[in-house]
């Protein structure tokens, strides 16, 4: 066929079938993924029904011009109808030998059941009466009411239950079991009903063909705007400009009698990955009918009731799996195909990337390495980072937990901040959490967490907030600790005086069993059974079990991603235990350590407390005293989990306040311990309170105002990697200085730090190389960030506080109106969970350059929660920076995305875009 446009117009429509095509399978930008799946099966000689392809170019104008068709198409769209006439010896509209089409979308990017498809579209009274004999008769009367019901739903919007009631009606008077035992009287009945129907909605069926095929492409078009594509395209990130393509195509027809079916097949298993031919099919029924719910399809393999595909339809079983072996080879992956037998002959209507689970996606990428049909690389290109995320949280079973949702027991939907599925009783206080793990899993339940609730998170399954964003304190914690969060439920309340959750009529009281799935985001009354991913188990196991194949593919793909990737990947840990999860997951070292984490556990915070109350600095340096010792444990414990790697400490950075005690007991606890009065305690506790705590006396300003906290800390720093480097282990500490600002924090903070050092390491008799750095998280450092680093060795982006500040959104309250935000389009994501590469990054940029002019050898990190999210690896890997930093249990997730920005930036350096001076 000839590839050449319409003298003197633009070439809107595409043909294909008959073994030729004017596109091809390279092309999917410009036909959309169904178009450019067709062509391709075409010109591979593949059975493929002729039809043609309108580009997605007459979208883009269709949806620009408020529902206008380019010039010139109406011409090309007749010239393309007239050669499928030709080719099937039928015509459009012929009452003798009537030519039905099928319309349906097709985007660049797949976006299964979103938009609209019409099928039998040709057929009007006149058609349908002609019909010379019984067979012929009712056959296509069962096509024109699936054409009314479709064209009135989707074209003229007529509620599709409405029909769908109307056919169950006639099952029910007919006394038949399904729609397909329909005689033709019955249809007749049906078709009548169907046309009032309608009429009761003020609308009439167009008995014009060509009527209908232009109302038909109007409405495929304008789905792409419709509400779930929109919200579909959100959720997965799809360019909201690129359109969808709409193939016209020539029916063939599944429902013509016993020896025909209709079927959706893959060349593997979506959930496994195990190579062989996985689908189902219905005899005797259109497409539609397979994916719509309404009827039971079959196995196209044998299982114990049914013989499969092959038994029925022995010839079209065997094109079948030629065409999956031609199609796999060709397309050098899974497929995902849609295919209809007419009288015993295969016809093949769909061919895309098949969608697959993550431990599938990952054996399909490692089997196709060993298969030799893709290499190293593409296998890390194939496999997205959400695989390794599934593949590492716990799980519910699905159908366990869709009885839970007939039942009526989802309760409510809030941020899904931490994946995987926990179940347990409800703990209202991280006391109370604590305690009851002792007997079993327990969800804790809070309208917001604290630092202080540190120990019952870690003793909980699960953490639920009716409060806070995605980079709020529970869901950084629950991320970190690797537990199942759930944030931002605000359609529950949680009543801390009556010790209830409620969501609408319904209360549920402390110990009552709740469960939670943050993945989906999904709140659950009631017990559901979850268990740990196979993968977690196997890697944080003591080795004695031996690994399966998922586990093994899971492990070889993420070393090859290591061998591909520039930037390091480090992890965020607190603790030794939580320093060997990241080094036993891949981490290259720890990239933040928040010191205050370890002031939390019950022997500790009475000392901080006394600390932070002490009313001369006598009282103070004791306290100190006795935590020097405790942090100095912890360090050594790290630094041994970490023995030979980097590790980055920051020195305390929280609000002081937030260490203290709520409630006149906890007071009255404090005072006795401090052996003072209990007004006395409750009066510089008050002292301490800030107006906005976040922006307040914190970070470095804590340090300069009360230096020997820091100097306790350097001092625990640098004993601890003495003590351990005694040992024979290799210690690379870096002590990082928080929330920088003005040159002269740094300035004075570095000399504190450097000084301390020194002096311990003369008295030790000993030399160290102790790296002293600043985090990033002030705007005004980044401006700046030329001046800072001439007295840094290295910078870490706090992105999570640079973002806060840079909106000028609270991270703990942004979930009242972010979600809104999102959904209405005035921002087109989370900026704490995924980074603002326009706004932020701008600001991670310029500190980047302007750092490294001052300092080449200035060494770049980011240690906010961006550091483990796969678009934000990508901005960073093309900035140049050195490593990332994430949760322990994101740290395979980074290693993948990594790999896969560099695989896509290639040498990587500066987005373009910012090459103002730098300031002087």
């Amino acid at each position: 066929m000839t590839t050449e446009a319409i003298p003197g117009e633009r070439k809107y429509v595409y043909a294909f079938g008959d073994g030729a095509a004017e596109g091809s399978g390279e092309q999917k930008e410009l036909l959309g993924g169904k178009g450019a799946g067709l062509a391709e099966m075409s010109l591979l000689g593949i059975p493929v029904p002729p039809g043609f392809t309108l580009t997605t170019d007459v979208c883009r104008a269709y949806g620009n011009t408020g529902g206008q068709y380019p010039d010139g198409l109406g011409d090309q769209i007749a010239e393309h109808l007239s050669r499928v006439e030709t080719a099937l010896g039928s015509g459009f509209g012929s009452a003798e030998r009537p030519l039905l089409f099928s319309v349906r979308s097709g985007a660049a990017i797949s976006m299964p059941g979103m938009m609209d498809t019409i099928l039998n579209l040709g057929l009007n009274d006149e058609i349908v009466a002609a019909a010379s004999d019984e067979e012929s008769g009712r056959f296509l009367r069962d096509c024109y009411r699936r054409l009314l019901t479709m064209y009135g739903d989707v074209v003229l919007g007529v509620p599709y239950e409405d029909f769908y009631a109307a056919v169950q009606e006639a099952v029910a008077s007919a006394g038949c079991d399904s729609d397909q035992e329909l005689s033709i009287e019955a249809l007749d009945g049906l078709i009548a009903r169907m046309k009032e129907i309608l009429a009761e909605h003020g609308q009439e069926f167009p008995q014009d063909p060509q009527e209908q095929l232009w109302g038909a492409i109007g409405a495929v078009f304008e789905s792409w705007d419709n509400p779930r594509a929109r919200q579909y395209r959100r959720i997965q990130d799809i360019p909201e400009d690129l359109g969808t393509g709409v193939t016209v195509q020539a029916m063939v027809f599944g429902n013509r009698g016993e020896d025909c079916a209709t079927g959706v097949a893959f060349t593997r298993n979506p959930s496994t990955g195990e190579l062989e031919l996985y689908g189902e099919y219905l005899l005797n029924a259109q497409g539609e009918d397979v994916v719509a719910g309404t009827h039971t399809p079959r196995s196209i393999a044998p299982t114990e009731g049914e013989a499969g595909l092959a038994a029925r339809f022995p010839q079209a079983y065997e094109t079948l799996e030629e065409v999956c072996g031609i199609l796999e080879r060709h397309f050098r992956n899974m497929q995902d195909l849609e295919f209809t037998i007419q009288h015993g002959k295969l016809f093949m209507l769909q061919t895309r990337a098949g969608k697959r689970s993550g431990p599938a996606a990952v054996k399909i990428a490692v089997d196709m390495v060993r298969e030799r049909l893709i290499d190293r690389r593409e296998a890390v290109r194939r496999v997205e980072p959400q695989h390794l995320v599934q593949m590492m949280a716990p799980v519910f079973e699905l159908a366990e937990r869709q009885r839970a949702v007939d039942e009526g027991r989802l309760l409510a939907q809030g941020l899904a901040a931490g994946p995987g599925a926990a179940s347990g009783r409800i703990a209202f206080t991280a006391e109370r959490a604590a305690e009851m793990a002792q007997e079993g899993s327990v969800i804790l339940v809070r309208n917001e967490t604290s630092p202080e609730d540190i120990v019952g998170m870690h003793a909980s399954s699960g953490i639920l907030t009716t409060r806070g964003g995605m980079t709020s304190h529970a869901a950084v914690v629950a991320r970190g600790l690797g537990k199942p969060c759930i944030v931002g439920a605000d359609d529950l309340v949680v009543d801390d005086m009556a010790q209830e959750l409620r969501v609408g009529e319904r209360a549920y009281g402390e110990g009552e069993f709740l469960s939670i799935d943050g993945s989906r985001g999904e709140v659950l009354s009631g017990l559901l059974r979850a268990h740990p991913s196979e993968v977690t188990t196997a890697l944080l196991g003591d080795g004695s079990q031996p690994r399966s194949e998922a586990v093994e593919a899971f492990v070889l793909l993420c070393g090859w991603a290591d061998r591909e990737r520039r930037l390091g990947v480090r992890a965020n840990a607190d603790t030794p235990e939580d320093a060997q999860v990241a080094r036993t997951l891949g981490a290259q070292g720890i990239g933040l350590c928040r010191t205050e984490h370890m002031f939390f556990h019950e022997e500790r915070i009475a000392w901080v407390r006394q600390m932070i109350l002490a009313r001369d600095e006598e009282r103070r340096a004791a306290a100190l005293e006795k935590l020097l010792p405790m942090q100095q444990e912890d360090f050594e414990g790290i630094f041994r989990a970490l023995a030979g790697l980097p590790v980055t400490i920051r020195l305390l950075d929280p609000p002081l306040h937030e260490f203290l005690p709520h409630g006149e007991k906890a007071l009255a606890r404090l005072a006795e311990q401090m052996d003072e009065s209990i007004e006395a305690v409750r009066d510089v506790a008050a002292g301490l309170e800030e107006t906005n705590p976040m922006l307040g006396h914190r970070g470095c300003r804590l340090g300069l105002t009360h230096p020997a906290v820091y100097e306790m800390q350097v001092e625990a720093i640098v004993r601890a990697a003495l003590a351990v480097a005694r040992e024979g282990l290799s210690v690379r500490p870096e002590i990082m200085i928080p929330l920088t600002g003005v040159e002269e924090e740094i300035v004075r903070l570095r000399q504190l730090v450097v000084d301390r050092v020194e002096s311990l390491l003369e008295a030790a008799g000993s030399s160290l190389e102790i790296l002293v750095g600043t985090m990033i998280e002030v705007p005004r450092a980044a401006l700046m960030a030329n001046r800072i680093a001439l007295h840094s060795d290295f910078f870490s982006f706090g992105t999570n506080d640079l973002t806060q500040m840079t909106y000028g959104y609270s991270r703990d309250d942004v979930g009242r109106f972010l979600p809104s935000y999102i959904e209405e389009g005035v921002v087109p994501y989370d900026p704490f969970e995924r980074l603002d590469v326009d706004g932020v990054g701008q600001l991670v940029e310029i500190a980047s350059r302007r750092g490294r002019m001052a300092r080449p050898d200035l060494k770049l990190g980011v240690c906010g929660e961006h550091g483990g999210e796969p678009h934000s690896i990508e901005f960073f890997e093309r900035c140049g920076l050195d490593y990332v930093s994430c949760s322990p249990y994101r740290v395979p997730v980074a290693r993948l995305a990594a790999a896969r920005a560099r695989l896509a930036f290639g040498a990587g350096g500066f987005a373009e875009g910012l090459d103002g001076p730098v300031v002087a």
